[in-house]
C-alpha cells in the first residue's frame, strides 16, 4: 500500500519527494503553490521533472493540495480567478507526476444551494477544458464546518457525473471529515463501502486523507487527531485499511508530527495496522 504524509516543499518538489522517502513513506502530499494565497505560480520544469523521475524510480505516489482559498462554488464574479488557480495547480501536479490535485468541494453563501452546485460544475468544466494532462481533479468531502455542501457521496458522484469531463475528476476521502459530517460512523466501514460501490463513488476514489477526529461523530468540526488518539479509533481505521479500494492509491496523514518532528513513527504505525489485518 502507498502510505505517507503531507510534507513541506521548502526544498522544492524534488525535496518533498526525498523527504517522504526519508521517513519511510511511499506516498506524500504537498502544496503546489502558496496554500494561503490566490496567486498562481510559474512552473519550474527542472524541479517538477526531477520530482516525477524520483517518484518513478522509488515507487512513490503523490498528490497536490490546492490552496485553501480556492472555492469552486464561488459565484461568477470570482470564477475566472478560481479557474485560473485550479488549472495552474493541475499543471504543476501533472508536471510532478502526481495522481491529482485535491480540491475542497467548495462553500456557497447564497440562499439557493443548487446554484452552489452549478457553480462547482461550471468551474470544473472550465478548468478541465483543453487540459490533456493525466493528473486528476480530486474532490474532497467536507466536515460541515461553515459549509453545507460536499458532505455526502451522492453530491460528489452527481457533480462528477454532470461535468463535461468526468474522466478528469476523481475523489479524495478525508476520514476525519467523513466522521465529523456524519457520512461514516467509524464502526460501519463495510456498510459505507457497499453504499459507495452502488453509487459509483469508490471506483473513482483516488486518494485518502487518513486522519482521526478530535471531536465525536457528527460534530461538524474539522479537527484532525493522530491515528488511534481520536474518536474514530485504531480498530475502525484498521478495518478501513483492509478495503480493496485503498490498495493502489496514496493514503496520506494530515496529523501532528511525532517527537522527531516527522511522521515516521505514525507511518510505521499505519503500516503495522495494514500488515496485521
Amino acid at each position: 500500500m502507498f502510505i505517507g504524509a503531507h510534507v513541506s516543499t521548502r526544498g522544492g518538489y524534488l525535496g518533498a519527494a526525498k523527504t517522504a522517502l526519508s521517513i519511510g513513506a511511499n506516498a506524500f502530499q504537498y502544496f503546489p503553490m502558496n496554500p494561503r494565497s490566490l496567486s498562481t505560480k510559474l512552473i519550474n520544469q527542472r524541479d517538477t521533472s526531477a520530482c516525477a523521475q524520483f517518484c518513478r524510480e522509488h515507487g512513490i505516489l503523490s498528490i497536490g493540495h490546492a490552496p485553501y482559498p480556492l472555492n469552486p462554488a464561488a459565484d461568477e464574479a470570482e470564477r475566472e480567478h478560481m479557474i485560473m488557480l485550479l488549472r495552474n495547480g493541475l499543471e504543476i501536479t501533472d508536471a510532478c507526476g502526481s495522481v491529482g490535485l485535491v480540491v475542497h468541494f467548495g462553500k456557497y453563501i447564497g440562499k439557493d444551494p443548487l446554484q452552489g452546485y452549478k457553480n462547482i460544475i461550471q468551474c470544473l468544466n472550465s478548468a478541465a477544458q483543453g487540459y490533456e494532462g493525466s493528473s486528476l481533479i480530486l474532490l474532497e468531502n467536507q466536515a460541515g464546518e461553515g459549509a453545507q455542501l460536499g458532505l455526502t457521496m451522492e453530491e460528489m458522484v452527481q457533480v462528477r457525473k454532470l461535468s463535461e469531463t468526468p474522466d478528469k475528476i476523481g475523489f479524495c476521502m478525508d476520514t476525519c471529515h467523513a466522521f465529523a459530517s456524519g457520512l461514516w460512523q467509524g464502526h460501519n466501514w463495510l456498510e459505507l463501502e457497499t453504499k459507495g460501490k452502488q453509487l459509483d463513488y469508490f471506483p473513482h476514489l483516488k486518494a485518502v486523507h487518513l486522519n482521526d477526529s478530535v471531536h465525536p461523530y457528527g460534530s461538524r468540526r474539522d479537527r484532525h487527531a493522530n491515528i488511534g488518539a481520536g474518536y474514530i479509533g485504531r480498530e475502525n481505521i484498521q478495518q478501513m485499511l483492509s478495503s480493496s479500494f485503498l490498495k493502489q492509491i496514496p493514503i496520506v496523514l494530515e496529523t501532528g508530527s511525532g517527537s522527531d518532528g516527522t511522521h515516521a513513527q505514525e507511518i510505521a504505525l499505519v503500516k503495522s495496522l495494514v500488515t496485521s489485518t
